[in-house]
Formats: C-alpha cells, structure tokens, sequence
C-alpha cells in the first residue's frame, strides 16, 4: 500500500491556542478523501502544513515519501485550492491560466479551456473584478486542469450555486476516472459530496474524530427506535450518539458495529433500524459527546 501523505504526532500551536494535536493520518493514493469538520477544527491549518505553508510545532509530515519544506519536487507535485483564492488581484483570468500552467507539470491546457467555456468564464476579466463564484469557477479551473498527484480543494466551491457545484462535482468524478490521483476535499456541505467519498477524516477540536474507509463508517451509523425498554436492553453496550424518549418510546443514535446475531434480534423484535446520513452523523459526532454506557469520550 502507497500512501502519499503520512502525518505522525502532528500539532500546531498559535501562542495558547492548540490548533491540531496529535494528528496521525496516512493517506493512500488514488483515493478521494473528504476531510470534515467544523469551522475552527483545524483543517485548513492541517492543509497547510502538509502543503508546507506552515511548520508544525511538533511532528513530522511526509509528502510522497519527503518532507515537503523546500522540496521543489515535492511541492509542484501538489496543488492546494483555497476558499481565499490563489491569484493576485490585478491579473486577468488569462494570465492566471498562464502562470498555472507553467507551475503545474502535467498541466492539461486543452481540458482549461474546456472548462473556461462551459463555466463560460470572461479570461480578460481582471481577477478582483470576479464574482465569488467566478473566483471559485477559476480556482476550480486550475485545480483540476493541473493534474496534481496530489490534488486538494479547501473549500473553494462555495461562491458557487447548487447547480455550478453539481457541475464541479460532476467533472471531478469524469476527471477522477480518466486521471486517478489523490483528491482531498475540504468542506462542510457533507451530503453534497458524500457519495463521491472513498475515505472520510473528521476533525473536531484540532483533533482525529473518525477516520477510516465511508463505507465502514456508513455501515456503524444508525438509528434504533421503538419500546423504551427493548431500546435500552439492545444498547446498553453500545456507543451511543444521542437519544430522545418520546413517552413509552425511544430513539437511539448508534455509531457502533453491529452483528449479524444483533441484526437478527431487531428484525425479529419490534424495533426499527435505520440508516443515518453523513451530514447528520457528523452532526452527531461532532455537537455532543459519544457515550458509551458508562463511558463518555470527548
């Protein structure tokens, strides 16, 4: 297994404010990653460092197998998209393109112009004359055109509307396909992009929440629902999100494996299962605290 980026005891600290702590990821290649959390989690800060924007206070971080800090080979085989912006103000759409394409090595020239058609994007627009969305129309433009073995978009989709996000979106997967690589998606707008997510890392608090394979993770969130008391007996060792009692009824919010033995006691019970969407996992996860009977994580 190759992994592309291996982080291990990474923490940032800005004067007393811990923005990561103890980060220990390794991402594989060729993989599309989704990295949530909330605002202030640390993920921006994390994308950084691994783009070597930024030091670690302690720790150490490889990209493709290197250090990242100072290592041209390195950093032009990565590309970071940012919410911020990439360019300078008084660069014309075109120009932008230019310089992209001499920065990136496997820069495709024929698909930027593709895209500059169909976002139908004015390449003699100076760039802080641009709309929120044109910025985040030009951004996009870059990061998939570059090719980047290392491809990430901290967020910089949503100047968009619904329909010009399911258009990035759209073309992410066509792109995906014909050019794997590693893709690593930043954002909040979870149920969007749920579906397109082979691996998911949830910060919360400058710290690894969840991390591991969505399917995996789909498959351990759930709802169990119905008699109070039957509700309690089945999860009473059980890492529970959330509950709610609603008279002699009970809903649980379970985020925990589950059995076939367990599968085959609810549907012989009068309890109900049902599945939990990642947008409201994360919620879950992320807005309270996991008990699991008796144990409470942080």
């Amino acid at each position: 297994m190759t992994y592309i980026i291996e982080c291990e005891d990474i923490s940032k600290s800005f004067g007393k404010t811990n923005a990561l702590v103890d980060i220990n990821i390794k991402i594989q290649e060729n993989k599309i990653y989704g990295l949530l959390g909330r605002n202030g989690a640390g993920k921006s800060t994390l994308l950084n460092i691994i783009d070597a924007q930024m030091f670690p206070t302690t720790g150490e971080v490889r990209v493709f197998g290197e250090t990242p800090f100072e290592n041209k080979k390195v950093l032009e085989n990565i590309c970071l998209v940012k919410e911020s912006g990439m360019f300078l103000k008084d660069l014309k759409v075109k120009d932008a393109i230019y310089l992209a394409s001499l920065f990136y090595p496997n820069w495709d020239t024929g698909f930027a112009e593709r895209l500059l058609d169909e976002f139908e994007l004015d390449k003699n627009k100076l760039y802080k004359n641009l709309s929120l969305g044109m910025k985040s129309q030009l951004s996009i433009i870059v990061g998939l055109s570059g090719r980047s073995p290392l491809t990430i978009f901290d967020e910089p989709y949503i100047g968009l509307d619904a329909p010009g996000r399911q258009f990035f979106y759209d073309i992410l997967m066509e792109d995906y396909m014909n050019n794997p690589r590693t893709i690593i998606l930043s954002t909040h707008l979870i149920d969007e992009i749920s579906n397109m997510l082979e691996e998911i890392i949830i910060l919360h608090k400058g710290k690894v929440k969840i991390e591991g394979n969505a399917d995996e993770i789909r498959n351990k969130a759930f709802y169990i629902s119905g008699d109070k008391m039957q509700v309690e007996n089945f999860i009473k060792f059980k890492k529970v999100l959330h509950e709610e009692c609603m008279g002699e009824n009970m809903l649980a919010v379970i985020y925990d494996s589950l059995y076939e033995k367990e599968k085959a006691e609810i549907y012989s019970s009068d309890l109900n299962i049902s599945s939990i969407p990642m947008q409201q996992l994360f919620i879950y996860l992320t807005g309270g605290k996991m008990v699991k009977r008796g144990v409470i994580n942080e």
